[in-house]
């Protein structure tokens, strides 16, 4: 047990499914997982364990941005040993050809967070997810004949609806090309890559400065299941 998951040691699986919302992480467990458990209300940050296809899964909310995610990954990898976080989540569209609905495979991320200085003394600010858990997440999704948008994101300590995309933008390097940005994969990344732990990231677009339609507050919590049964399969063992 930790200051922030009351869970005991082996209520937790070595794979994790990581949404942000606690909700998210409840709807899961309810509509994809048999025999779940609830095995965390601490902070009402929601935990599960079940099994999906045979195959013993936690999901665990990691709450909104960095340092919320850099708790629970950290705790989850380092005190639980887990060994794999997907991360699955919502973002908004960085480029025109991005548009709503669409499902992006993060190869890696960057993040202007003072998160991985402080912590690990890192002074970078691009950290790459697993190619392992990429491959596989792109054998289902060929299996699947679901269409995966991949490439680099963005993680902001900001919501990026709040600013104007021209104002973003300049305080990064000129030539960093982002797909959509979102709050918390460069943080799971950093910390994945310093345990030696493997992390891997599925978002949804669900709003975009270039269209003018957004996932619902309603759609944004119950309406991504292809992401989140991608990221189910996955994580099952061949």
């Amino acid at each position: 047990m930790t200051a922030h998951i009351e869970s005991k040691k082996e209520d937790v699986a070595k794979k994790v499914l990581m949404p942000g919302d606690p909700l998210r992480a409840k709807y899961i467990a309810e509509h994809f997982l048999e025999d779940a458990k609830c095995i965390n209300t601490t902070r009402n940050m929601l935990g599960y364990t079940g099994y999906y296809k045979g195959e013993r899964i936690t999901v665990f909310a990691s709450g909104m941005g960095g340092p919320s995610i850099g708790i629970y990954a950290y705790e989850l990898y380092h005190f639980y040993e887990v060994e794999e976080i997907i991360r699955i989540g919502t973002a908004g569209s960085n480029k025109e050809e991005i548009k709503v609905g669409d499902l992006i495979l993060a190869q890696a991320s960057y993040t202007l967070s003072s998160y991985p200085k402080l912590f690990f003394d890192d002074s970078n600010h691009l950290f790459s997810s697993s190619q392992a858990l990429n491959e596989k997440i792109r054998k289902k999704a060929k299996a699947k004949k679901i269409n995966l948008k991949e490439g680099t994101i963005l993680t902001s300590d900001i919501f990026d609806g709040y600013v104007d995309l021209k104002t973003y933008q300049k305080n990064y390097p000129e030539d960093l090309d982002t797909l959509a940005s979102e709050m918390e994969s460069a943080i799971l990344f950093c910390i994945a890559h310093h345990l030696k732990k493997k992390a891997a990231c599925l978002i949804t677009v669900v709003d975009s400065l270039f269209e003018k339609i957004s996932f619902s507050r309603e759609e944004r919590e119950t309406s991504l299941n292809d992401m989140i049964t991608l990221a189910l399969d996955s994580f099952i063992t061949e």
